[in-house]
């Protein structure tokens, strides 16, 4: 690591080596020479010939441009860089140092978009296929997780205020469906990706017209071939020199709703942590303070919610640079994609570590969230208690006045005396309510006012997720590594 120059902290502490190695120099490069051959091979295909009608492109150049397609020279394109301040050209130069038969055909009518652009589609469709892995082991980690607790009865809260009881499961499974409709609409962008093709200076494909001496029906099946060589269905039907930046919008977009999702999971682990109900995992040697030993913060869901907030913000940059493309096309994207697409990839890549680390490790006080639920109980328990004492016989209007007046002085001992709920003492001691403290006390059973949790999980989890578990089992498996 250098410690005198600047460097991310979404390389060298957040995200992991595989998504990092996606929006890599040496991953783009070679993209770029995967490009030139597929764009080589598909001219020799139709047919390309030279001025005396022989064939333009050999397979002996081919060969030679194969067999240079990893081993790049990166000394020779960074000196010429230097000189002709052009990235492309540097770098068709250097590829023609290596192959030197090859050296005409390399880039043969193609404009710099050819491969900056479809490099990027193709880099962030790889992107976008680990950010889907990801997300998918981070619903089955909290499926699991909805499926061991959903019968556990804990206090729900509207407000952040007590409300009726739930279950921990059931809770999980808010957050897992957030999750889901995130996949819904990550499968939705993958399955419009496409690369840009061959399409030339403004997007005319004037200068693949005068290579094929007007052949249109052959212009029109370079695309398409080009398409299939580097794993696409289709390309662009129509472009100005770039794919649209409408584009980058859909793909940050996701990414960003993704961050929603785990901010929003985030913010309830921590406040669950300030509960003491459920914490996040807290490694042995783990500090939390450097002042107050005793301290276990939630830094992994506080990390959680800082990247998340950051993505959020980031997609606004490809709204921007949609908006300002002039025409054809204007370079006012390109310093700006190199920041907001691979830092808002990088980023998404870390949030979704975190998150598979958090659930994997979650450690549910299950004494405590009983201890808390049960002080909330006889207020949420009043309409049960109210009904009996109406079939004893008793007016409901009066019952549920008596009731309301019990439950303000049962509140004034527990906020203002710090003494413990006595709404069922209170009630047993009035006449109006023909009911034992026992028999109050008997019908604390949370159980019986967690409404049809337990089943709405099971169902949950049998009819929508499983399905889509069992469709994307080959993403499965995958374990997340924090660095710090």
């Amino acid at each position: 690591m250098s410690y005198d120059k600047y460097v991310s902290p979404l390389s060298e502490r957040y995200a992991s080596k595989e998504m990092q190695y996606i929006f890599s120099p040496d991953k783009k490069f070679k993209t770029w020479r995967k490009l030139w051959i597929a764009l080589a091979e598909t001219e020799k295909e139709l047919g390309l010939l030279d001025e005396n009608g022989n064939p333009k492109i050999t397979d002996e150049q081919i060969a030679e441009l194969k067999a240079n397609a990893e081993d790049i020279n990166y000394e020779v394109a960074v000196e010429r860089e230097k000189l002709v301040r052009h990235d492309v050209m540097s770098h068709v130069y250097a590829y023609g140092v290596q192959c030197p038969k090859a050296k005409g055909i390399i880039h043969l009518g193609a404009t710099s978009c050819y491969v900056g652009d479809n490099t990027d589609v193709i880099i962030m469709t790889e992107g976008l296929k680990l950010v889907k892995q990801k997300l998918v082991c981070a619903i089955d980690e909290l499926a699991k997780f909805a499926d061991e607790y959903k019968d556990m009865p804990t206090l729900a809260f509207t407000h952040f205020q007590p409300a009726q009881p739930t279950t921990v499961g059931k809770r999980a499974t808010l957050w897992c469906q957030e999750f889901l409709m995130d996949l819904e609409e990550l499968d939705f962008v993958l399955s419009t990706m496409k690369l840009l093709g061959s399409k030339g200076t403004t997007g005319t494909q004037a200068s693949f017209m005068e290579l094929f001496n007007g052949d249109e029906d052959k212009v029109k099946k370079l695309d398409q071939m080009i398409a299939e060589k580097m794993g696409f269905e289709k390309c662009f039907p129509v472009s100005g020199q770039t794919y649209s930046r409408k584009l980058d919008t859909r793909v940050l977009n996701v990414l960003a709703s993704i961050a929603s999702s785990a901010h929003k999971f985030s913010n309830d682990i921590r406040l669950l942590q300030h509960l003491k109900e459920i914490e996040e995992p807290f490694e042995k040697n783990q500090i939390g303070s450097s002042a107050m030993a005793y301290k276990r913060n939630p830094m992994r869901s506080e990390r959680i919610a800082s990247l998340s907030r950051y993505v959020m913000s980031d997609v606004t940059n490809a709204y921007f640079t949609s908006a300002c493309q002039w025409f054809e096309r204007t370079l006012d994207d390109s310093a700006n994609k190199r920041l907001s697409i691979p830092e808002g990839f990088l980023a998404t890549d870390g949030i979704l570590d975190l998150v598979l680390n958090v659930v994997d490790g979650l450690v549910v006080y299950d004494k405590v969230i009983t201890k808390r639920l049960m002080s909330e109980l006889p207020f949420m328990a009043t309409e049960n208690i109210m009904m009996d004492a109406v079939k004893a016989g008793g007016d409901r209007q009066e019952l549920h006045e008596k009731i309301r007046e019990l439950s303000m002085e049962a509140g004034k001992t527990v906020k203002v005396e710090g003494k413990d709920n006595n709404l069922l003492e209170l009630i047993a001691a009035d006449p109006a309510f023909p009911l034992t403290l026992d028999e109050l006390k008997a019908s604390m059973d949370p159980k019986k006012y967690v409404g049809c949790s337990s089943h709405q999980v099971d169902k949950f989890l049998a009819e929508v997720v499983k399905p889509i578990l069992d469709a994307n089992k080959e993403d499965l498996g995958l374990t997340a590594e924090i660095n710090v």
